[in-house]
């Protein structure tokens, strides 16, 4: 089994910064692409950025200029620092992760972490 940890999350105020973290273990033979989604309710989940084993990203116009992912491939582990924060980007935020574990290609998803943005 694959587990993802996600942490970073919380309440912070317009204009301000997060940091969200998402740490994969198990039963990984290797990493693809490694991401993020949010969503609020009412609302179907969005993808935020995606970021591939060769470092390759991409972002939602929304988040453009003001989010960056990276990744640490020792550490099986995806970060997401959001700049600029805005009242909309209240969500809540998983990780996704697109792996093999040496019978095929899968990928699993992070239990969730809630971002508040206060105007």
């Amino acid at each position: 089994q694959v587990q993802l940890v996600e942490s970073g999350g919380g309440l912070v105020q317009a204009g301000g910064s997060l940091r969200l973290s998402c740490a994969a273990s198990g039963r990984i033979f290797s990493i693809n692409a490694m991401g993020w989604y949010r969503q609020t309710p009412g609302k179907q989940r969005e993808s935020v950025a995606v970021i591939s084993s060769g470092g390759g990203t991409n972002y939602a116009d929304s988040v453009k200029g003001r989010f960056t992912t990276s990744r640490d491939n020792a550490k099986n582990t995806v970060y997401l620092q959001m700049n600029s924060l805005k009242p909309e980007d209240t969500a809540v935020y998983y990780c996704r992760v697109w792996y093999r574990d040496g019978v095929g290609p899968k990928d699993h998803w992070g239990q969730g972490t809630q971002v508040t943005v206060s105007s």
